[in-house]
């Protein structure tokens, strides 16, 4: 499979069989990983691996007790870290100013480029991948476990393995509903609902919006999946964390 049909094909996985993930084998992709572009060649990022059921179990309720969690042989936490830059200036003789929301947002950004070119070498050496996007709602609580320093947060989580079978291609948008030409081009009430269609028409959806008792899928989004009292309630959470681990 070419590296184009490999992204098309990609998948979502949450289940993983018994066999297990080589040092070796998560080196060289870690490895791989870490070539991918970063600002000034800092690397502002460090990655936390979890293998053991102790650390798994504890992790677990930070990620809302996700299956996947506990299942995968291996949990990355993915971490923007300017702990290990700002050290080094200061055994260098340097004066670093990077206690700063712009830095974090840096470091975020070469965090996220490392993840998603680790779940995309991962997937080409026959491992599947889940993204746990509780890791910036329990954040304070991850820090905790994993002894992250000041100026170390943890951005994104990955579980990896092996998988148990292949689950269903989630639907996504057509590509027009995405791309603007030379200028951003807003959407009328017409072609917002011409472009959510397909997706609002797909049986998966459907029942979704049945078992939730809503009126249309837009609802099963703002009623219960991400609610704005829980959206500003994470916000405060997130904020004030970025904040004490040394980003103001």
């Amino acid at each position: 499979m070419n590296t184009l049909e490999l992204l098309r094909n990609r998948r979502t996985i949450r289940r993983y069989s018994d066999a297990p993930v080589s040092d070796e084998l998560l080196n060289e992709l870690l490895e791989v990983a870490f070539r991918a572009p970063t600002t000034g060649g800092m690397q502002l990022y460090s990655v936390v691996v979890t293998r053991s059921d102790e650390m798994k179990s504890r992790l677990a309720p930070t990620h809302f007790n996700q299956p996947t969690v506990k299942a995968a042989p291996v949990v990355l936490t993915f971490c923007a870290d300017f702990n290990r830059f700002v050290k080094w200036c200061e055994a260098s003789h340097a004066q670093p100013g990077y206690d700063n929301y712009a830095s974090f947002t840096t470091a975020m950004i070469d965090t996220l480029l490392v993840a998603q070119q680790f779940n995309t070498a991962a997937e080409a050496r026959g491992l599947g991948c889940c993204y746990l996007g509780t890791t910036t709602y329990n954040a304070p609580q991850i820090a905790e476990i994993l002894h992250l320093p000041r100026l170390v947060v943890p951005v994104t989580t990955l579980t990896v393995g092996f998988p148990d079978g292949m689950p269903e291609q989630v639907e996504r948008l057509p590509i027009e509903a995405c791309i603007h030409r030379e200028q951003y081009q807003d959407y009328s009430s017409e072609r917002i609902q011409s472009l959510y269609a397909a997706k609002e028409a797909l049986p998966v959806n459907r029942r979704f919006v049945e078992e939730n008792g809503k009126e249309t899928l837009a609802q099963v989004f703002t009623d219960v999946r991400y609610t704005r009292k829980d959206n500003e309630h994470f916000s405060r959470i997130w904020a004030d964390f970025i904040a004490s681990q040394g980003f103001k």
